[in-house]
């Protein structure tokens, strides 16, 4: 599977690392690329308008929880925790952010928060939040278990 990542209104398939001609990270962390009208966007493996209500969703419950979240789809490593670490710490906004890592594979989920929302984004709303992903996760259907679970962490972790 090719790593997936997602931040705010941020959906990049290679958020830092070398980018195609064309290409560019802007300032929110957003990749900016373009293509010919009705191409197909390479790499990614959701249809679009997944990636739409992804984002959306993302958008919607950084505003209302004021907590930057992200969502990345890809190998977490042996340690899947470690893993998802080291992804939030690469991010725009790290301790403002929590991340929901899945690594499809290994069937591994893991949330992390940064300094800043750890307090509000601790182990017993990270808890809800997979609880509320895992029957859209067993049924195959990756993008409803994350929108569930931005949702239930959106609404446990209430804004400051």
């Amino acid at each position: 599977m090719v790593p997936l990542m997602a931040s705010g209104d941020v959906v990049a398939n290679n958020p830092v690392g070398d980018l195609p001609m064309g290409a560019v990270v802007t300032n929110s962390g957003r990749v900016s690329a373009v293509r010919f009208p009705d191409s197909e966007v390479p790499g990614f493996p959701f249809p679009a308008k997944d990636l739409a209500r992804l984002e959306e969703t993302l958008r919607d419950c950084s505003e209302r929880a004021r907590v930057r979240f992200s969502v990345y789809l890809g190998d977490l490593g042996s340690d899947p925790v470690a893993g998802a670490r080291e992804v939030l710490l690469k991010g725009p906004e790290p301790a403002h952010g929590t991340l929901i890592a899945v690594s499809p594979n290994s069937k591994d989920i893991a949330v992390v928060s940064g300094s800043a929302v750890a307090g509000r984004v601790n182990d017993r709303v990270a808890a809800l939040g997979v609880t509320a992903a895992a029957g859209s996760f067993r049924r195959g259907e990756l993008i409803d278990g994350l929108v569930s679970a931005l949702r239930v962490m959106t609404t446990a972790a209430v804004a400051p």
